[in-house]
């Protein structure tokens, strides 16, 4: 396969699992045992490290060198994430419903930049499996965060909401790992959500 284009990592991944067999390898999905909604994906990063390196072994060629499975690899690595995400998804909205933090009308399941199709149509599964409409925005809307805070910041400052002019002198403190409102990682891991089984087959 020839990609033409400079890609990022997850367009690759998703382009080259196109043409891949998900079930050639198996991956261990991350924090499976930790019942909560965080996530990570440094077990599996390292899981797909290292099933690279055999796989070069075997293939006897050098590091960097593509190799003949690149497709299956990407395919399994992009189905065991998206399982990942998709299951601390549910998760999550169990919680928020057991606890009526969910709007009584018409709730909605979205955010972040899901332009993977393959994510999408799982979380799909997911809003279709707990009475949730999802909303996914085209792929065209979905760049770069620190574009979209910049486009964010540039609206604001239009209409004069939550900026500061540059002539105004403050002191200003930076937090790298700033939390983004109440964190409520020990009730929802004290809540230990056993979300129910949830086929999800998604369709090539």
């Amino acid at each position: 396969m020839s990609l033409r284009k400079l890609l990022s990592g997850g367009q690759a991944i998703e382009l080259l699992a196109q043409d891949g067999d998900r079930k050639r390898f198996r991956f261990r999905t991350p924090m499976g045992q930790t019942p909560d909604c965080c996530f990570s994906f440094a077990g599996l990063r390292n899981q797909v490290t290292l099933l690279i390196q055999k796989q070069e072994v075997e293939e006897g060629v050098e590091e960097g060198t593509v190799l003949s499975c690149v497709n299956d690899i990407a395919a399994a690595t992009q189905h065991t994430l998206t399982s990942h995400l998709a299951k601390r998804t549910h998760r999550a909205v169990l919680f928020c419903r057991a606890n009526r933090l969910l709007p009584s009308q018409n709730p909605t399941l979205s955010g972040g930049v899901p332009s993977n199709q393959y994510i999408c149509k799982a979380l799909a599964v997911v809003a279709k499996a707990t009475g949730l409409r999802l909303l996914c925005p085209p792929a065209r809307f979905c760049t770069h965060n620190g574009a979209m805070v910049a486009c964010n910041r540039m609206e604001r400052l239009r209409e004069g909401t939550g900026t500061l002019a540059p002539e105004v002198e403050v002191e200003v403190s930076y937090e790298p790992r700033a939390p983004l409102g109440v964190d409520i990682t020990a009730e929802v891991r004290d809540a230990a959500i056993r979300p129910p089984p949830i086929r999800i087959k998604i369709p090539a």
